[in-house]
């Protein structure tokens, strides 16, 4: 099963997250990954690690071009001309030649530049730096925002999606309008999601583990979820939950668990600023 934007894009079920994956210990964490089968790797500016997640690319031995390399955009960089060479030091930091997909970290809607920061996206990809552009964390008004202002929609929106904060109105909105959902923080960081007696029952049911029930939850909603780990045991469990076909009635109950704001950390996009 693949997800596939309005303008075409198609990326894989299941993708690896890479906040702190850093440095040797980093590329070589991403090497394992991309050799175990994962083809979408997502890094950011501000994760300070887009040269060990191209190092580790480069090592795999992958196909480049079957690889979409992920970066963000970050908040501090969202005036025009600022956007412009963070977006080319990005690149060069990677040493991949190019970004298959950029977004823009975090509207930052105090700040006002989003606007300007989607433009300098738009920019990058008709300068071939850049294939594909989308956005992460931004709500429904952003999103109409920065369409209205350009003409152009995010391929990709990524959001703070699990099984406690289901986002089931912005996972709705995205899929009328042909935008991939991407969940960061996808099984809650662990801590009591896993925990839930629904989840382990399932798990148990079927004989995998509980994160895994949680990234097939997922994957059944049509939504990409960017589990981070740097065990290639783990690695590989967590691409394999792509094959576990979860029943409607086992989705509707992990959706079940949402909370009215199940936010790991309240960062709410309508208010949070991250430079």
């Amino acid at each position: 099963m693949t997800q596939q934007a309005h303008t075409g894009l198609v990326l894989p079920p299941i993708g690896l997250g890479t906040y702190r994956l850093n440095g040797f210990e980093g590329a070589a964490a991403v090497a394992t990954a991309l050799r175990a089968g994962y083809r979408l790797v997502d890094s950011a500016f501000n994760y300070e690690n887009e040269a060990a997640v191209g190092s580790g690319v480069r090592d795999s031995g992958a196909d480049r071009s079957g690889v979409v390399f992920t970066s963000k955009l970050a908040g501090r960089h969202h005036g025009t001309a600022a956007a412009r060479t963070a977006i080319e030091e990005s690149v060069l930091r990677s040493g991949l030649g190019h970004i298959d997909l950029l977004l823009i970290h975090w509207p930052n809607p105090s700040r006002g530049l989003y606007v300007e920061a989607w433009k300098a996206l738009i920019d990058a990809q008709e300068r071939g730096l850049v294939t594909h552009i989308g956005v992460s964390n931004f709500l429904p008004e952003h999103l109409e925002r920065i369409e209205d202002a350009t003409g152009v929609r995010p391929a990709v929106n990524q959001i703070e999606l699990h099984p406690h904060f289901p986002q089931e109105e912005a996972h709705r909105l995205h899929r009328e309008k042909g935008i991939i959902t991407q969940a960061w923080s996808p099984i809650g960081r662990a801590g009591d999601v896993l925990a839930e007696p629904v989840i382990r029952d399932i798990a148990a049911a079927r004989g995998i583990t509980p994160t895994q029930a949680v990234l097939a939850w997922h994957v059944a909603r049509d939504v990409l979820p960017l589990p981070k780990s740097a065990d290639a045991h783990r690695q590989a469990e967590n691409l394999a939950a792509a094959e576990v076909v979860l029943t409607p009635e086992e989705v509707a109950a992990i959706t079940a668990l949402g909370r009215e704001d199940g936010r790991l950390r309240g960062q709410d996009p309508a208010v949070h600023e991250e430079d």
